[in-house]
Formats: C-alpha cells, structure tokens, sequence
C-alpha cells in the first residue's frame, strides 16, 4: 500500500486567510450590534412588532456575528493530537447553532404576530425615526453582505457564507418591516380598516422568511457535521482518478469536508506488476486528479495489487516470485510431455543453509502452480545472492591473458562488434570478469541473450577459473556518440 497526503495551502496564504476572515467577522459583528440598538430604539418608540421583530432578527445577526468569529478564529487553528483533522468543523457547528437561533426568533415573532392580529392590536406611534433606521439598515446589510461574500468565495469560509446569506435576507425581511409601516401610516391616515393589520402580517412575512433560510442553513450545516457530500462531488471525483492511466478501478472512495477544506481517502486498484516507483508515480497523478475535482483536498490514497486480465503467465510467476520478496531471472517455459513446465533461476540468501533454501524454494513452486493453473511443473535453480559487499583485490597477474582470452571468444561470435571496458577483479578465491559488449541497433533480444549466453560459455571453456561473468551488451549507435 502507498499513501500519499497533499496539504491544502501554504502557511502564508493559510495566514492571509485567516486575517482576513478574522477582520471582516469583526466588522460584522460592530455593524450588528449598532444595528441592533438602533433597531430597538425604534421598536420601542413605534410600538411596531414589525421593527421589533426586525430587531430580534438584528440581534440575531449580532450573536452569529460572533459566533462567525469565534469559530474563524478557532478554525484556523492547525491540527494537533486531538483534532487530527483540524478544527475546522468549529465554522459549520457555527452555522448550525446561527440557524437554531434563528428559528427561535422567527417562532416568538409568530406567536406576537397572531397575538396582535386576533387578540389585542396595539397602536403604532409613527414617525420618521423608525423609517430613517430601516433604510439605513438596509444600506448596511448591503455592505456587510457583499463584503462578506467576496471573503467567503476566497477562503472557503462556510460560516462566513452563512453570515453573507444571512445578511442578505436582512435585506428583504426589512424591506417588509419598512412597507408594513407605511401601509399602516397610509391605513391610519385615511381610515383604511384592514391595513391596520399590515404592522404584523409584515413581521409575519420577516418570520417566515427566516424559517425558510433556517431550514436551508439548518440542512447544510446539518450535512457538514455528519460527513455528507453531494453524490455528484464524489462521481465528479471518481471519474477524475478513473482517467488516471494504470489505475483498473477506484474500488473505494470517501470524502468529507470540514470548513473549507475536503478530505479525500481513496482505494486504487493497480496492476500487481507495477514496481514501488510507478506506484509512487500514479498516486500523485491520481492526487492531481482528485485536486482538479476538489481543488486543494487533503488527500490520501490506498493501492492495491490485482491481477489483470492482459497478464502472461511470465507475468504472474514474477508476481510470485514478488511477494515473496525473491529476484528471478533466466525464466523460461517449456512445453514438457505435452504440459507446460516454468524454468526459473531464484537468487536466494547465501548464508542460508540447504534444507532452508529447499523448503522456501518448494513452498513458492507450490504457490506458482496455485496461481498458474496452465502450468504442470516448476523446475527451479537455486542460486545465491551475496549478502555483503565484495571487496575486490586488486591484482594484475595474468589480467592480460584473461582479457585476451575474452577477446578472442567474441571473435568468434559474428554479430559481436567489439568488447570493451574488460575489468577484472578477485574476492578471495574468486575470479570475477565484467564486460560491455557492443551488438547491432536491431538485433532481437532474444538473440542478444544467446550471443552473450555463448561469449560466456566459450570465454569459461578457455578460462574455466573465472567463476563469474557479466556482460553488458550495447548498441552501436550508443558507442559511436
């Protein structure tokens, strides 16, 4: 399994953010609590439960005002040991608590809309102050709105996008309040009986807008907290990694948000082939790949080795041969009385004893046979594998005749076109010869194989003291550079 995790910003724009959430939170919060009191200054001087209940609804905005800057403030807080994931689920808790209190106020202003309508009017006192406070309001709704939306769509901020939302539904509500005062001014003036009621139907309309962005806010916030995600996100997403070339299926994928960040922790299905590296290669394209759907997600990815239908059977011994963390080489197979028989050298531990390096060899024949069911029989060379680094001792004796010798067995192989780079080095007793060799641009390997299987065998017939050879073959094209 690789995991990889990509953090969502930089520390200086995670900064940046951060104050500037903080700052206008502030100036929300000072623009409610004057609004608020003037506000209730008018109500009380009007006897209007239209402005009354605007200012419960001011007074509202001013406690989510800070609630907003309460959870900004926290919120931006890195994780730590007991918050793993941040703190960012402090700003849709906010939202959820702002939309709690909003249903409150918007139930106390229905139940004295229907006490006033049915029960007991109560004369209104009008005047221009209370006019002049709604106007004013409305232009300070305005601002805060605008100015706390543009900082929400930089940072992400959900509580401040509750707070923009919030505030622009103030807008509206007060733009009621406003006309149900001049219809009762109009109702009072000339006589009109039934716009003495215009007073509370309009904190009745306030009330019900309130419950209507309540129940939407609620909804939202409510879906934060419990992890839900658009099904549409996560398909977006989905589709996103299954472009990613090598990855066979997204077998699982979870996202939840908090705040303004995403978290995405994805299972990937991958070829068992792959080496570690081109592992490591698709998880960061599959990375990018959830960022272009989730833009600066956190994200973490699982892999997991399957076996793929355009798999050989060389494909699947070497898986074998994989996860049981042994190199092979010189694989090949055979038809053997009318089957298939896998040949396969296996480097194993050189300090292992006999009896060990034949139970492991014989326990990963039998695994090959249960992954390969086409094959009959598995023959295996055990060859071991030093486990420490040679020393080699330099010595010039009889160095010339070996390289002469070398020399004179490529002569001997016509599609060699020279051998260079001879060295020849001793640890202990063992005489060891390396080589390149240069071969035509277009020979097949396979035939590159033989050539270099004969150069050896001929140079060991001649030399039957070396005890190992390794020959490099090159093109041409690449020693004439």
């Amino acid at each position: 399994m690789i995991a990889a995790s990509s953090s969502r910003v930089t520390e200086p724009a995670a900064a940046s953010f951060s104050a500037e959430k903080q700052r206008v939170a502030r100036r929300s919060m000072a623009a409610a609590a004057a609004m608020t009191l003037l506000k209730v200054a008018a109500g009380l001087l009007s006897g209007s439960l239209g402005v009354l209940s605007d200012a419960a609804h001011s007074g509202l905005d001013l406690v989510g005002a800070a609630l907003t800057y309460f959870s900004v403030h926290v919120s931006d807080k890195p994780a730590d040991e007991d918050h793993t994931y941040g703190h960012g689920k402090i700003e849709n808790l906010s939202a959820f608590s702002e939309a709690g209190l909003m249903a409150l106020s918007s139930a106390w202003i229905i139940w004295e809309a229907v006490e006033r309508i049915f029960y007991h009017a109560v004369e209104l006192h009008h005047s221009l102050w209370p006019a002049l406070v709604l106007v004013t309001s409305i232009g300070v709704d305005i601002w805060r709105s605008r100015q706390l939306r543009a900082v929400a769509l930089r940072t992400g901020s959900p509580a401040l996008a509750t707070d923009a939302f919030h505030f622009a539904s103030d807008i509206w509500a007060t733009s009621a309040v406003l006309a149900g005062l001049g219809a009762a001014w109009v109702g009072e003036r000339f006589q009109i009986e039934a716009l003495r009621y215009a007073d509370p139907l309009a904190a009745l309309v306030v009330s019900l807008m309130i419950l209507r962005m309540t129940v939407r806010l609620g909804h939202e916030a409510v879906g934060a907290l419990v992890d839900e995600i658009p099904a549409e996100t996560r398909r977006r997403l989905v589709r996103e990694v299954e472009r990613v070339d090598g990855v066979l299926a997204v077998e699982r994928a979870r996202v939840r948000r908090a705040g303004a960040g995403y978290f995405a922790d994805l299972t990937l299905a991958l070829p068992r082939r792959y080496t570690f590296e081109h592992t490591s290669d698709l998880v960061r394209d599959a990375t990018a790949a959830v960022q272009r759907a989730l833009p600066e997600a956190d994200v973490v990815i699982h892999t997991i080795p399957r076996e793929t239908k355009a798999e050989s059977i060389f494909d699947r011994v070497r898986a074998v041969a994989a996860r049981n963390n042994v190199s092979v080489h010189e694989l090949s197979i055979q038809t053997h009385h009318g089957g298939l028989q896998v040949e396969l050298h296996v480097e194993l531990d050189e300090r292992l004893a006999l009896r060990e390096a034949h139970n492991f060899v014989t326990a990963m024949e039998a695994q090959i046979l249960r992954s390969v069911p086409e094959v009959d029989s598995v023959l295996t060379h055990i060859e071991s594998e030093p486990a420490t680094i040679e020393q080699p001792e330099e010595e010039d004796v009889e160095d010339r005749r070996l390289e002469e010798a070398l020399r004179a067995a490529a002569a001997g192989l016509p599609e060699i076109v020279d051998v260079h780079a001879v060295a020849v080095g001793r640890t202990g007793e063992h005489i060891s010869v390396t080589c390149h060799c240069t071969l035509p641009d277009e020979l097949p390997m396979n035939r590159v194989h033989e050539v270099i299987t004969a150069l050896e065998d001929r140079f060991k017939l001649e030399c039957p003291e070396v005890y190992r050879v390794t020959i490099h073959p090159e093109p041409v094209t690449d020693n004439t550079r």
